[in-house]
């Protein structure tokens, strides 16, 4: 029973370290826009193996899908002719800056339009988290396929094949080095202080005056009148109320006019006394 039959129909899919480290090259080229390529490989019984890639020169870039042009066709099938002419193409991979590993709408477009044969993949590769993941045709419908495996070309070799000796430092270069110990370097210091004393005020700042707005508003304010004390006693003293008016005279009658008339009757009564006497 193939490896095929036992995951439920999802082909495996075999690539070189080093044409990983050239798809991750190529994405990390434009951290912004997408960009793309095809793989190039040879079919086996139970999937593919990709042995390496061809970048998509002159695509139509717009930031959130990338296009295959004519152009880009032609640049493609020139260096497979020319570079890989045994070979077949055996799927395409493009970069998703900061979007993760899925296929959207544009990209299943184009998977189905021009790599619609039952082996070829879909290698999404994410430069802002290096995430990578493969999408491939599975019972007529594109998956992402659990089955891949990074081949090392170079391994079987003997750790002893090419007596290579160990790397010498120069004489200045040594000496340049001996005695000063590694420290981290401050990214900006001065900078990144003073932004983080501006940004920590204005946060006090916004915290206070929140705080005073909501007290202003929602809490009962106290107000504080002065009052007069008694400083033998302590009892506080009371505040003198104010006359009420008194009516004004009128037609010359009043009561300042009626009390010279008491005391003048009060002197007649005296005087009438003294002559009895």
């Amino acid at each position: 029973m193939s490896r095929r039959s036992r995951d439920n129909g999802r082909p495996s899919v075999a690539i070189g370290s080093d044409v990983v480290r050239q798809i991750r090259r190529h994405a990390r080229s434009s951290i912004k826009t997408e960009v793309c390529g095809v793989l190039v490989g040879h079919e086996k019984s139970d999937g593919m193996e990709v042995e390496a890639c061809i970048s998509g020169l002159n695509a139509e870039q717009a930031g959130a899908h990338v296009t295959f042009t004519q152009d880009t066709w032609e640049h493609i099938y020139k260096v497979k002719d020319q570079q890989y002419p045994d070979q077949r193409i055996v799927g395409w991979y493009h970069s998703h800056p900061g979007f993760g590993i899925f296929l959207s709408d544009h990209d299943t477009f184009i998977h189905k339009n021009f790599f619609s044969s039952p082996t070829q993949v879909a290698w999404v590769c994410d430069p802002h988290s290096d995430e990578e993941g493969c999408f491939g045709w599975v019972s007529g419908r594109i998956e992402r396929l659990t089955q891949i495996q990074i081949i090392d070309r170079q391994g079987g070799e003997g750790a002893e094949v090419g007596g290579r000796p160990e790397p010498v430092l120069d004489a200045e270069e040594e000496e340049a080095g001996a005695g000063q110990p590694w420290v981290p370097q401050a990214d900006n210091s001065e900078t990144v202080s003073l932004t983080q004393l501006t940004t920590t005020i204005l946060s006090y700042l916004s915290v206070f005056l929140l705080g005073f707005m909501i007290g202003w508003y929602f809490f009962p304010r106290i107000m504080v009148v002065p009052v007069p004390v008694d400083p033998l006693t302590g009892q506080p003293l009371a505040l003198p109320q104010a006359e009420p008016d008194r009516p004004s005279p009128q037609n010359g009658q009043g009561t300042s006019s009626s009390k010279p008339s008491s005391k003048a009757q009060s002197t007649d009564t005296g005087k009438g006394e003294h002559d009895q006497r």
